[in-house]
């Protein structure tokens, strides 16, 4: 079997699940999906308070900051509820590209510094290359 068959045979291996887990995860899931939605995403909302990184307590008890770190307070506004809600923080991904900027141009400047020491060395064994073939005449 080549790497193409294996490939496919992972692919509907692990796409396949034994039937009581599969009944367990039905029963999993809440009746009402309506409760477990949050409500700015079903309805309009204000931002009460901007995007902060959450401290040590709220990495604890508050979900919300478990994907980023940084949460937003918002107001639904038909339903009147405070909920936090994930978000990104402007700084932090700014930094996070000129870091990934910089790394790009570091690993740019050692590439281009080996290309140079490679051709040097090429260069001496073509010079050596045609000095032994000028001795020999």
């Amino acid at each position: 079997m080549g790497p193409g068959g294996l490939a496919v045979l992972l692919a509907v291996l692990s796409g396949l699940r034994p039937a009581a887990s599969a009944a367990a995860a039905s029963e999993e899931r809440p009746a009402s999906p309506a409760v477990a939605t949050p409500c700015w995403r079903v309805e309009q909302f204000v931002v009460a308070q901007e995007c902060t990184r959450c401290s040590g307590f709220e990495m604890k008890t508050i979900p919300a900051c478990g994907p980023t770190g940084f949460i937003e307070k918002i107001n639904c506004a038909s339903s009147h509820r405070d909920e936090y809600k994930s978000c990104r923080s402007a700084a932090l991904e700014a930094q996070r590209f000129w870091r990934f900027v910089g790394s790009a141009l570091g690993v740019a400047a050692a590439a281009a510094a080996l290309v140079v020491l490679r051709q040097r060395v090429l260069d001496r064994r073509a010079l050596e290359k045609v000095r032994k073939q000028i001795e020999s005449i």
